[in-house]
């Protein structure tokens, strides 16, 4: 396991370093979606603003993760999609899931991870059974955000400890300005 590197960290990339677009990315992703979950059709000005600048930074952190770029167009839309479906309440958090499975083929996860979003549904099913109303949307959030980030890491764990210890990835070039 000590050799083991995320896969996408051999892309060769065009602008940026590998850990300074994934964090960024993932941290774009991660703010869209709780802008878009917190805002709401109560308080229409504001609140559109907030949900449309969310989609954006969303759809901004896809668009700058390292990766091939088929994947990352591929996950723009269902990633979307799923986080304005959070505008509905806490009943459709288990949409948290397609953005994981998102975060999954950007990252090139084996699919012998993937099962690890079934975490992120059943908290989205509990999550609708606690907090039937919009009022709890900002603790169901913060709690499914949590789960699906702890999914995330876990399958990361578990790629990197069931990798074959004897597969040879093919070296990137690296291109400089």
């Amino acid at each position: 396991m000590a050799s083991w590197r995320e896969p996408t960290s051999r892309i060769p990339l065009r602008w940026g370093t590998w850990a300074g677009r994934s964090w960024a990315g993932l941290w774009l992703i991660l703010g869209g979606g709780v802008a878009i979950a917190g805002s709401s059709a109560a308080n229409p000005p504001f609140t559109v603003l907030l949900a449309a600048a969310g989609a954006t930074a969303h759809i901004v952190g896809w668009c700058i993760m390292p990766a091939k770029g088929w994947r990352r167009v591929v996950v723009l839309l269902p990633s979307t999609a799923a986080m304005v479906a959070l505008l509905s309440g806490p009943g459709y958090l288990t949409g948290v899931t397609v953005s994981l499975l998102c975060w999954f083929l950007v990252r090139q996860r084996p699919l012998r991870v993937w099962p690890m979003a079934a975490f992120a549904v059943a908290t989205g099913i509990v999550l609708a059974r606690i907090y039937p109303e919009y009022d709890g949307m900002l603790t169901a959030s913060a709690v499914a955000l949590f789960v699906a980030v702890g999914a995330g890491w876990a399958a990361r764990a578990v790629h990197a400890a069931t990798a074959r210890p004897g597969r040879t990835y093919r070296r990137a070039r690296s291109i400089s300005p």
